[in-house]
């Protein structure tokens, strides 16, 4: 039997409340620690590797890409870790209704945009 409901194919009309946006990005920050956390092994393991290893390393990291490879790193941590701790409450009961897990959601998306913006002035300067 086919039925016959509304198929909304553009993805642009639809709007998604802050706490779908927030959930989404915990998921996505976590695919991407992941992913990250090969360039963090390298690092570890050529650096302890030996004395030119660690030079080499050395001299990779301060490179401008680098940077912002790392500064990339640090803000999808900050974010799983906030998004982690606002799940974790969520768990416990607090900000479940639609209003407050919205404002929850707003108030993690905006603390890591300040945090993010800290780290790349940590960063260069």
């Amino acid at each position: 039997m086919k039925k016959q409901r509304p198929v909304n194919l553009d993805l642009t009309t639809i709007s998604l409340p802050a706490s779908a946006k927030a959930s989404i990005l915990h998921r996505v920050t976590g695919v991407a620690m992941f992913i990250a956390l090969i360039l963090v092994v390298w690092a570890w393991a050529v650096s302890l590797s030996s004395a030119e290893g660690f030079e080499l390393v050395k001299s990779v990291l301060t490179s401008h890409f680098a940077k912002f490879l790392a500064w990339g790193t640090i803000t999808v941590l900050l974010y799983h870790v906030i998004g982690g701790i606002r799940h974790m409450l969520m768990d416990l009961g607090y900000w479940e209704e639609l209003s407050s897990g919205n404002t929850s959601a707003r108030v993690a998306i905006g603390l890591w945009i300040l945090l993010a913006v800290l780290a790349g002035g940590w960063l260069w300067f």
